[in-house]
């Protein structure tokens, strides 16, 4: 049986008629102004069901075309009615993706709520992928945010519960379908949707933050929205962007990128420059440096959105992300978490690939000049490329390099559930269901943190020379070790806090002896 899917999520079975309209004889009820008082019907026939409009003033439209006959509906139609659309939804197996549902912003407030309990916050999306992504296998999204949150087949069953009815009807509903745990489930599941702005009547994350501190909201990321960038970016598909994911050019531009890490390695093994200095000058080094690696950034977030955009997914937000005085270019490319897993790798894995090409475009460029300045803002750009393709692939950071690693392992929540089973060891506490594979990426985290310090400490030794010809040499070297000391700063706090508890534990047991 075919199923209407409402804009604020909930479904109506099609096996009856259905009329559509504001006048309160209709069964689908609306209260947006731009719908007629009796809109339109929708009736079962023997093959699935129909559609027409029933003398309505704006019309009835179907996937994009205004109907003016009744029109057979399918798997996958889209209804526009008004100002409001809706989407007609078929039987799939339990094992397959289902169809991208959204709930747009303000939605709501043309939806009459069956009563004052929780109910979901328009502006959502949500998406049931295949069953090869594993038990948490629905994705709900806010349209607001970049936030989603993944969930299993009965936390997915029990949004559907979230229509305002009262918190006794909720408990004892989950209760009935999900044994003595639907309680449990369901309180979890409005605590996560809370957190993310996902819930009606709990205060808009945005709001909280304009009421928050000075310094929180220094350090909190604030937004300048491209509101265009999604067209932009589709433009930069079509006009060039997909011959560049062709076969023979993805072939081409791994080579490129292979051959330029050596590339730079011999530029660095020959002193061919040092970052951050153009024409021995430090400040103008940085400056080059500064403003190449945001140009660079603006390619890396770009080749997200293009690789997003062969996939016919449209990106909604971009633009410049301010944390302190600090600009960052973003992407939205969370819509990739309704695609399969081969297609979120190829997506998160665009940024990395974009900066490894720069990389080696600017290394060789700098192999070929002559010494001077033009040379070193080569080598300045080039170094710039690497530190950011280097920081986007560390696997222990929320950054490509992570979702990579976490959609090749089918592990979503890699991060957080070995960050915990890392501290529950350095704690002492018991390890009976601790994960293999947990620990070997920790591990691999911890090298990768341990590695990177350590190239950026060796590279930071290129400075003593500059820095002797302005401070004495014991300040020179108390500014590297506080350098040293920055980089390490991750590693002793992701070990030290747990170690330092479990030495406070065992002093206050053997004290207690």
């Amino acid at each position: 049986m075919l199923r209407l899917v409402l804009p604020d999520g909930r479904r109506i079975p099609l096996g009856d008629q259905v009329t559509i309209g504001r006048a309160s004889d209709n069964t689908l009820r609306l209260s947006d102004p731009t719908v007629s008082r009796h809109h339109a019907r929708i009736s079962p026939t023997a093959l699935g069901a129909t559609l027409e409009d029933t003398g309505s003033t704006s019309g009835t439209w179907l996937d994009g075309r205004r109907i003016g006959a009744p029109a057979p509906l399918r798997d996958g139609a889209k209804i526009a009615v008004g100002n409001l659309g809706f989407l007609v939804e078929g039987p799939r197996p339990l094992d397959d993706a289902g169809l991208t549902i959204e709930a747009a912003a303000g939605v709501s407030r043309y939806m009459p709520a069956a009563g004052a309990g929780p109910r979901l916050r328009s502006g959502w999306a949500l998406k049931r992928l295949d069953s090869s992504e594993g038990p948490r296998r629905w994705v709900l999204k806010s349209l607001r945010t970049t936030d989603f949150v993944r969930l299993g087949d009965r936390e997915a069953g029990l949004l559907e519960l979230l229509d305002g009815r009262s918190a006794s009807e909720l408990v004892e509903e989950a209760e009935r379908r999900y044994g003595p745990q639907g309680p449990v489930r369901l309180a979890s599941l409005l605590a996560d949707l809370a957190d993310r702005g996902l819930v009606a009547g709990v205060e808009d994350p945005d709001r909280a933050l304009r009421r928050a501190s000075v310094l929180r909201r220094m350090i909190t990321p604030h937004e300048l929205v491209w509101n265009d960038a999604g067209e932009v970016i589709e433009r930069l598909y079509r006009n060039g962007g997909r011959y560049l994911l062709g076969e023979t050019a993805v072939t081409a531009i791994a080579m490129l990128a292979a051959a330029g890490v050596g590339v730079f390695a011999y530029l660095v093994a020959g002193r061919y420059g040092t970052p951050f200095v153009v024409a021995h000058r430090v400040g103008f080094g940085a400056l080059v440096f500064l403003v190449g690696r945001l140009a660079i950034a603006a390619v890396h977030e770009a080749a997200h959105g293009v690789v997003m955009a062969s996939y016919g997914r449209r990106v909604h937000r971009a633009g410049v992300k301010l944390i302190a005085i600090f600009p960052f270019f973003f992407v939205d490319t969370s819509d990739a978490w309704f695609e399969p897993r081969e297609r979120r790798i190829a997506i998160s894995s665009a940024g990395p690939v974009s900066d490894f090409t720069l990389g080696a475009v600017f290394s060789l460029g700098c192999l070929g000049l002559a010494p001077g300045a033009l040379r070193d803002i080569f080598f300045q750009l080039a170094f710039a490329a690497y530190v950011g393709g280097i920081f986007n692939l560390n696997p222990f950071v929320d950054r490509d390099g992570y979702q990579i690693l976490a959609d090749v392992l089918r592990e979503p929540g890699l991060r957080t559930r070995a960050r915990e089973q890392l501290r529950r060891r350095l704690r002492g506490e018991p390890a009976a269901d601790d994960s293999a594979l947990l620990s070997r990426y920790t591990i691999l985290g911890l090298g990768w943190t341990v590695v990177g310090a350590g190239f950026a400490a060796f590279m930071s030794l290129r400075y003593r020379a500059p820095l002797e010809r302005m401070v004495p040499l014991p300040v020179v070297y108390m500014l590297l070790a506080l350098l040293w000391l920055l980089l390490l700063t991750p590693l002793l706090v992701a070990v030290g806090g747990p170690l330092l508890k479990r030495l406070h534990a065992t002093g206050g047991r053997d004290g207690g002896l």
